[in-house]
């Protein structure tokens, strides 16, 4: 078996375990209504997770998810608060997100920054302008979201509802598995990941490709936004801290190396469930503390990161 493939193959395992867990000590806790409401409150994290893993699997990192998501979404509320088009406002958050991506990809490449700190800096930038554009929450009470958006939902089994937000998350990952696995951009992101100076032995546009991971990332981070306004029915510039903490770590739990050139966008879904799950079997149990689901979620992570160390020593002996 390809080593490449052991941690994906240990996330699947986790993920079934995880279930059958919950499954086993609550009644109700395998039934579609469960597993579509998972999909709905994860659904901006995953979307950002979408677009963590392009970033993981180059060998670099966004820490600006989070704030980002929250300017994205005060921004949305504001426009709309203003008398924008809705669809138009989702535009205008969408460039954005693309731009400060670019912009992240270019200083990262050009001036030769680590992308750690550049994604840092965004993550203050963001999270001020979220504040500058207007300091506290702004409900959102246009048609499109009160009217529209409920009738986008459908009835998957009885009493089962998947609404909208869960389609966008679920339309990101097919989205990302494809520019992931089947396009030339994808092997690009791997290459490069795998071995930047071999990448470049080989003609692959090194430059191009790292602006291009980061105004992807920052597309998906944008998307992810208005994916929350969907959820949360507002914007709030303080919202979300930390969450760019979550994606990372379903990136990684879902199988992902973080010195990158080896992950699958599927195994970036399994993680965010697995996340999902963790969170549900606290709330199904109602007497543990909700930190608890932190603390599950850091052993898995070490536990993936060691399971990573492991394979990289393997291979390197081999």
């Amino acid at each position: 078996m390809n080593a490449k493939y052991i941690p994906l193959i240990a996330t699947a395992l986790v993920l079934l375990a995880t279930f059958a867990t919950g499954s086993l000590l609550y009644t109700n806790f395998g039934t579609p209504r469960v597993f579509v409401n998972l999909l709905n409150d994860m659904a901006f994290v995953g979307v950002a997770a979408v677009g963590e893993s392009f970033a993981i699997l180059s060998g670099g990192i966004d820490l600006s998810v989070g704030s980002m998501i929250a300017f994205v979404g005060i921004l949305v509320a504001r426009l709309l608060q203003a008398g924008c088009d809705p669809f138009l406002a989702m535009a205008i958050s969408l460039f954005f997100g693309v731009a400060a991506g670019a912009g992240m990809g270019c200083l990262i490449h050009f001036f030769q920054l680590p992308p750690f700190l550049v994604t840092l800096a965004g993550l203050f930038c963001f999270r001020g302008l979220g504040f500058v554009i207007y300091p506290e929450s702004i409900p959102i009470d246009h048609p499109f979201y009160s009217q529209v958006l409920p009738q986008l939902s459908f009835l998957v089994a009885p009493k089962a509802v998947m609404p909208f937000t869960a389609m966008c998350f679920l339309a990101a990952v097919v989205l990302g598995a494809f520019l992931a696995s089947f396009t030339r951009f994808g092997r690009n992101v791997y290459a490069i990941g795998s071995n930047e100076n071999s990448a470049r032995l080989m003609g692959i546009p090194i430059g191009r490709t790292k602006v291009l991971i980061y105004a992807l990332a920052g597309f998906f981070s944008a998307f992810a936004g208005i994916v929350a306004t969907f959820y949360m029915q507002s914007g709030n510039p303080a919202s979300f801290v930390g969450l760019e903490l979550d994606a990372i770590a379903s990136v990684v739990i879902g199988g992902t190396l973080l010195t990158g050139g080896v992950g699958f966008i599927p195994g970036t879904l399994m993680g965010v469930l697995i996340l999902g799950l963790i969170q549900q079997i606290i709330i199904f149990n109602g007497t543990l503390n909700s930190w608890w689901t932190k603390i599950v979620i850091g052993a898995l992570l070490l536990a993936f990161i060691i399971l990573q160390k492991l394979l990289a020593r393997t291979a390197a002996q081999t």
